[in-house]
């Protein structure tokens, strides 16, 4: 039983359901000249964001208004085509796309109106003077926002572009666009006629809203710029996200209206298309705003959704302006037989057949929702929608051809018309449509004024109230104007607010009523009450930001309780007592052959220094001073010195032994036995010499530095002298090379042991220590200078002992059958050649 019932229910339910329709077929037509038309036939992309390939971009949703001018476009072309004295023997074409507000997809069309005609491709030439787009001209498309990208595509081809909405002041630059017009005023028009709306209401205390796209951007800039010459003061001014799905789009509208509620104002002043102005005014209802005036634009307030909102009347009075244009005769009746006609077989059949421009590479159906709409779907919007703009843009197209054919009212020859050839007629002449004469001024609009419409409710129903008109002057109806509050009166809009404790008023503009309450930044604090300044903490205090006083910086530098001070001590204390158990090792077995052929007592000197540059770290820890600061420095190189000094002794033996044999038993004396304690004290005297000339060019000081950190003032030992920097330290890398390039080349045979190795491998690991100290050193200024000298000194520290004592060690310990005569003896001369 159940079966055939549900079935006998899918049978009525098909039989009841609207048979599809052809309409979204009626959107291409051949021609002599075609047009390509830019409409937006749909809104709500689908997964826009999670396209990961160059396909097609599809819209999930009808926009009415943008099918009802695509049909002003189609229905101007008709009439056109069937006109005995405008364009006689020819006809017009047309290929309209949809735009889906989407700048993606608006390329899409785009691109291919300028393929070769007849084509799929685009030519690369050097001149296009001679090249032949698939479209003579472009209808549309109708945001401001789209139109900046197609008009440099268009321009550069000089392909005459116009469009039906874009009002953006931006595309009044005719060097950047010049095949660029447009059939409606820019936004300057517009934003100077609210201003005169909101002077003749006495209203100088306003919020003020765009959408985050160029015409919401766009037209909020310039009423910035001339609300001060208006006397008008903003109190807020924000940005409404144009992305609903955006996650963070819901907490932006909160507290944008959190904001207008904070202001107290009771005018807002809005500048955005549909989508962004509906969310606006939904959360507006569902926070509870307080009823307010709202002046608005053509964008949203004709807008059937807009009024169509639950419990839209709670958000107070709706006044503003709407191009001033007359209905097109003809139009609506002319929509009415179209929709009659798409819905017969043999009308549908006709069309498809006459149809030759179909594209392989281009959708099918270029608005697939159109075939499944009625006329009554449309009704409401068709009465009350803009379509002039679209029937002037076309024959602003028509006219031009016309004149660049050279037709009489009788005939056009059908001659090849480049689009450039179009600008010149366009820029020039005026054209007439329907008894109404239109001409493209310098920046390529059109002037036709505003008529001021108030939202006027009555059981529920909203009526579209004219109540003025703007063009060079405004006129108003107040009479007819009912406000929202009790007496119907117009709202006040006072210039009142007081700034909470550490909020300053930042003046906007010249009125001392327009100002915005801003945070006192960090080191500033709030003075006194309503003032329009923050004042300046003093060099040693600090504040955080919307601060009503400043706080004592406290003081920064290496602490010794600190973490990493304690494991840099730490590390301190592990490496000076492995340099001091090796001294005791080494002079336990000072009579050995390994200590003797390693130098035997400078060893000892050589550990010692070691140990006090160890020791020496301490100096980089606690509170510095500017007697610190210059006695780092002289002992860090006074004791790498002594290190060093041992070792270049060490270097000249083995040159002696290695290079000049001949000359190793005269000077062999100065670098083995005691007078190679006098070489140790010349290379020290040396050094303090440096270290005195350290002194008198300018040691290291202590600076005080309150730039670095937010809250503290860091005190950190700063270079004075780079130059007596070098030669306090560059004496030290001096000797280190001298002592490379005696050793790095020595060898010897497997049998013995190679002195040379150590030395070079324990230079080569001060240098590459030293060069990268030298890069960090010179670019910070933090504590963490103090650790990269700390760390430096430890590392060159371990790195001599691990290259040069630790392998000796190793020997002396665990290896002592080869601490002998033979094993070390001339261990770092070459093995005597064999006879010659």
């Amino acid at each position: 039983i159940m079966v055939p019932a549900l079935l006998l229910c899918l049978s009525f339910g098909y039989a009841a359901a609207p048979k599809p329709t052809c309409l979204s077929a009626q959107f291409r037509r051949p021609g002599d000249y075609i047009l390509g038309g830019l409409f937006p036939f749909g809104m709500d992309t689908v997964n826009l964001t999670a396209r990961s390939e160059p396909t097609l971009v599809a819209c999930e949703r009808l926009f009415v208004d943008g099918l009802i001018w695509a049909l002003g476009m189609k229905f101007a072309i008709d009439q056109i085509n069937n006109s005995t004295s405008l364009l006689p023997g020819v006809t017009l074409g047309y290929d309209m796309y949809d735009t889906c507000f989407e700048p993606l997809i608006t390329l899409h069309p785009s691109l291919l109106f300028l393929t070769r005609n007849g084509t799929t491709g685009i030519e690369v030439l050097c001149n296009y003077t001679h090249y032949q787009p698939r479209v003579t001209a472009v209808i549309g498309p109708h945001q401001s926002d789209l139109c900046l990208v197609t008009a440099e595509l268009f321009s550069f081809f000089m392909i005459p572009q116009v469009s039906y909405g874009a009002s953006s002041e931006q595309l009044s630059n005719t060097k950047l666009y010049p095949s660029f017009y447009r059939t409606v005023p820019g936004d300057k028009k517009l934003v100077e006629a609210v201003a005169l709306l909101l002077n003749n209401f006495g209203w100088n205390w306003i919020a003020t809203l765009g959408s985050d796209d160029e015409y919401g951007r766009g037209a909020q800039g310039l009423f910035l710029s001339i609300a001060g010459n208006h006397s008008i003061c903003i109190a807020f001014e924000g940005l409404i996200p144009t992305d609903r799905e955006d996650p963070k789009a819901k907490k932006q509208l909160e507290d944008t209206i959190k904001l207008i509620n904070n202001t107290k104002v009771n005018i807002i002043v809005l500048f955005a298309f549909t989508q962004p102005a509906l969310a606006l005014l939904e959360h507006s209802i569902r926070m509870g705003l307080s009823k307010k005036v709202w002046i608005g634009t053509e964008a949203w307030m004709l807008s059937d959704a807009a009024t169509s909102i639950p419990n839209i009347q709670s958000i107070g009075t709706v006044l503003g302006f709407i191009m001033k244009t007359i209905t097109v005769p003809g139009f609506q009746k002319y929509v009415t037989d179209l929709f009659t006609s798409v819905e017969q077989d043999e009308f549908c059949q006709e069309s498809s057949e006459s149809d030759h421009l179909e594209i392989s590479d281009m959708p099918n159906t270029v608005c697939k929702q159109c075939d499944h709409v009625s006329l009554r779907n449309i009704s409401s919007v068709l009465s009350r929608s803009q379509t002039q703009p679209v029937h002037v843009a076309v024959y602003s197209v028509a006219h031009a051809l016309h004149r660049a054919l050279g037709c009489t009212r009788e005939a056009c020859p059908k001659a090849p018309v480049r689009s450039w050839q179009l600008l010149h007629y366009m820029n020039t002449l005026p054209f007439e449509v329907n008894g109404q004469s239109f001409r493209f001024d310098q920046s390529h609009g059109t002037n036709t004024g505003y008529n001021l419409i108030f939202w006027s409710w009555k059981n529920g129903t909203v009526t579209y109230l004219p109540v003025g008109h703007y063009e060079e002057s405004l006129y108003i109806n107040k009479s007819q104007i009912r406000f929202h509050t009790a007496d119907q009166k117009e709202p006040m809009s006072e210039c009142f607010r007081h700034c909470e404790p550490g909020q300053f008023r930042r003046i906007k503009g010249s009125h001392l009523c327009c100002y915005d309450c801003t945070d006192c930044p960090e080191n500033t604090f709030w003075s006194s009450e309503d003032s329009s300044t923050c004042t300046p903490c003093l060099e040693h205090q600090w504040s955080p930001a919307r601060s009503t006083r400043c706080y004592a910086r406290s003081e920064r530098y290496l602490f010794w309780n600190e973490p990493l001070t304690i494991a840099l001590l730490t590390l301190m204390s592990v490496t000076t007592a492995l340099t001091c158990l090796t001294a005791a090792l080494f002079l336990k077995n000072l009579e050995t052959p390994l200590v003797q052929a390693a130098g035997g007592k400078l060893n000892l000197f050589t550990l010692l220094t070691l140990t006090l540059l160890c020791l020496s770290c301490c100096l980089y820890v606690g509170k510095p001073s500017d007697h610190l600061c210059m006695i780092q420095q002289i002992v860090y190189a006074l004791c790498l010195n002594g290190c060093f000094s041992t070792f270049f002794i060490k270097s000249l033996e083995i040159t002696l032994v290695t290079e000049f044999p001949r000359c190793a038993p005269t000077f062999l004396s100065w670098v083995t036995q005691r007078r190679a304690w006098l070489l140790v004290a010349s290379c020290l005297l040396t050094q303090c010499l440096f270290c005195f000339c350290y002194l008198h060019l300018g040691p290291d000081y202590l600076l005080s530095d309150y730039k670095s950190l937010p809250t503290e003032v860091l005190l950190v030992c700063n270079t004075r002298s780079w130059l007596a920097f070098a030669l306090a330290h560059g004496y030290n890398s001096c000797l280190a090379f001298v002592c490379f390039l005696c050793t790095f080349m020595v060898q010897t045979s497997g049998n013995k042991y190679n002195i040379a190795r150590g030395i070079t491998f324990a230079i080569l690991t001060y240098f590459i220590i030293w060069i990268f100290f030298i890069a960090v050193f010179a670019t910070l200024k933090t504590v963490f200078r103090s650790v990269v000298e700390i760390g430096a000194i430890l590392t060159i520290s371990l790195g001599i002992l691990g290259t040069y004592y630790i392998p000796k060690c190793y020997i002396i310990l665990l290896k002592p059958d080869l601490n002998t005569v033979d094993y070390f003896q001339y261990s770092v001369k070459e093995e005597p050649e064999e006879a010659e």
